[in-house]
């Protein structure tokens, strides 16, 4: 279990926990709010099928106390040794009460204490406004680079917490 202590607005706990036996049928159905289907799948399912058939993706399961309430991957660059942060997906009846932003800065807490970890990388649609935000809220700057039809952006090991 990956924890920092952060919570969400509601004051539950938020942590992330490998996803297994006991909670993979929950986090497969994460589903997004409708209006979010243009920018990430309809449901987590997706993210974890990804992270069982390619090896560079690592599911987690996102809690808010005991309850499963999203989905987050995160990965290591084989060519450049950057750490990823990637499928993010909080339930949609979970969204607005602060959990994404507590995934986010255990996600980057727990990344950045990584021995190897010199930079964070995430990509999102540009469309995504408010993902764009939070991202940048926490100190994620765009590279100028793009995956696809994703803006990449990185957060430096050093500046994880100061946002």
């Amino acid at each position: 279990m990956i924890g920092y202590g952060f919570f969400d607005r509601p004051g539950r706990r938020v942590t992330l926990r490998e996803v297994g036996d006991e909670n993979w049928r929950e986090v497969a159905d994460v589903a997004p709010l409708d209006d979010q289907r243009s920018h990430v799948p309809a449901m987590a399912a997706r993210y974890l099928l990804l992270s069982m058939r390619e090896e560079t993706w690592n599911s987690l399961a996102v809690h808010a106390d005991d309850t499963v309430v999203g989905h987050v991957m995160w990965g290591l660059d084989d060519e450049d040794g950057s750490h990823w942060i990637g499928g993010m997906l909080i339930d949609g009846a979970e969204q607005g009460k602060g959990l994404g932003r507590a995934v986010l800065l255990t996600m980057t807490g727990w990344l950045a204490a990584q021995e190897d970890c010199w930079t964070i990388r995430l990509a999102y649609h540009p469309d995504n406004a408010v993902a764009g935000r939070l991202y940048t809220s926490l100190g994620f700057v765009p590279t100028g680079a793009v995956d696809g039809d994703e803006v990449i952006a990185e957060l430096a090991p050093n500046q994880v917490g100061r946002h």
